[in-house]
């Protein structure tokens, strides 16, 4: 049998306004509300809710047989308390009919993974905590920062209990392998890799109302015919997109939010069905073991970080910022970690690249460089007047391992004496 797995990603960046050089050192706070909270409310109204309801729509309709998977960033779904909160009880609705799996993604949008190791960890654990509190859930498949993978990163996320990774089916990576099978990661023969299938799923983000591609107009049932065309071991599709291709980049006109209420309808005539992460994972065997040695993405034609850390502006600007991560991890100070967070959304990287702008209100690469390090070079002298740059490395690392090393000890302790209660409620029973 044949499944779907759709996941769709959210992530709306929280916009620094024009922050200039003379106003470091006396302005601490950086950011362009106004334009955030519009961005926050146009997106939400025109795309994310939409959405959401057409995916509540096709699970009622399929008798529950559609499944799907959201991945969705804390600051995201911080922005959304502030500005949206419908959009919570929606994503909790979601959560509840047990359809959808909120997959694990970083905090914030950042390239921490392959920046900061520590960094990485703290913020999955938040962003778990996130998700557990405000929608009641948690998961084990693990959607990184713009699908960032490598054997390295595999080895991480096995050590910290996910056992899902989703990535691309980059080209060069796959060679003649279809991204349409279930394959095996480095790390460990149990620890599983789901690969985007590219060209379906770019279909559908660019080129779905495109009058010059050769499968335009698309339809639902056209679609699936496709599918069932595919060869008979492929058992697997997998679709994943920015959710923002709905209702944004293919605006409801095009009839892109009714193509995808279809769909059910179609693929389980055909007796295709829909799967999560989670459950493809489990209910699909694996094929074999990928190994990816440098970093993939879905970002631009490489499929590599060049995007986000290709040219000296952005290296120089990702050396200022992970610089100060230790110091960071040991202050208490609630603002500083809230800019800590912001500060590393990818998107601020992204702009100050020269191939591709996308959505941004500089007027160059360069310009977006300077606003950013004139606002980094304030939060660093905040950061400077807790942890000065006196105060070592090593002993900075020395204190991190100590406090680590602490917080270790707790959660043992805590494990035993819930074992011990056990124990306890046994031998009285």
């Amino acid at each position: 049998m044949k499944n779907l797995c759709f996941c769709f990603s959210m992530h709306i960046p929280t916009r620094l306004k024009r922050y200039r050089f003379f106003e470091i050192g006396q302005d601490h706070y950086y950011y362009e509300d106004m334009q955030t909270e519009e961005e926050v409310t146009q997106m939400v109204q025109t795309s994310y809710l939409p959405l959401c309801k057409t995916i509540s729509e096709m699970i009622r309709l399929s008798k529950r047989k559609f499944h799907c998977a959201i991945a969705i960033t804390g600051t995201t779904l911080e922005l959304m308390e502030q500005y949206t909160p419908e959009m919570i009880d929606t994503l909790k609705q979601l959560a509840d009919t047990g359809c959808v799996e909120m997959v694990a993604t970083p905090y914030t949008y950042s390239l921490a993974s392959e920046y900061n190791e520590s960094e990485w960890e703290e913020q999955l654990k938040a962003q778990a905590a996130k998700i557990k509190t405000l929608l009641g859930v948690q998961s084990t498949t693990l959607w990184n920062t713009e699908l960032i993978y490598s054997d390295e990163m595999a080895i991480k996320a096995w050590q910290l209990g996910y056992k899902t990774i989703m990535s691309e089916g980059v080209k060069h990576v796959l060679s003649w392998k279809s991204p349409n099978y279930v394959y095996t990661t480095v790390a460990n023969p149990k620890q599983h890799l789901l690969l985007r299938n590219m060209q379906q799923s770019d279909f559908l983000s660019f080129h779905f109302s495109d009058p010059q591609h050769p499968d335009f107009p698309m339809d639902a049932e056209k679609f699936v015919q496709q599918l069932t065309a595919l060869p008979e071991k492929e058992e697997i599709m997998n679709l994943w997109m920015g959710a923002d291709t709905f209702g944004i980049m293919q605006r409801s006109e095009t009839g892109i939010f009714d193509f995808l209420k279809a769909l059910p309808y179609y693929a389980l005539e055909q007796n295709i069905g829909f799967l999560t992460p989670a459950e493809l994972s489990k209910q699909t065997a694996a094929k074999e073991v990928i190994t990816v040695p440098y970093p993939i993405s879905w970002a631009g034609e490489n499929k590599d970080l060049s995007l986000f850390a290709g040219n000296d502006l952005q290296q120089e600007a990702l050396q200022k910022l992970y610089s100060v991560a230790e110091r960071v991890h040991l202050c208490e100070d609630k603002n500083l970690k809230a800019n800590w967070l912001l500060l590393q959304d990818a998107n601020h990287l992204h702009y100050m690249n020269h191939i591709e702008q996308g959505r941004t209100q500089y007027e160059s690469a360069y310009d977006a460089f300077i606003n950013y390090m004139n606002v980094l070079s304030d939060f660093l002298q905040l950061v400077d007047e807790q942890y000065p740059t006196s105060i070592e490395n090593e002993e900075l690392n020395s204190l991190l391992k100590t406090i680590r090393n602490q917080e270790k000890e707790i959660t043992e302790l805590k494990e035993q004496i819930k074992n011990l209660k056990r124990r306890k409620q046994k031998s009285e029973k």
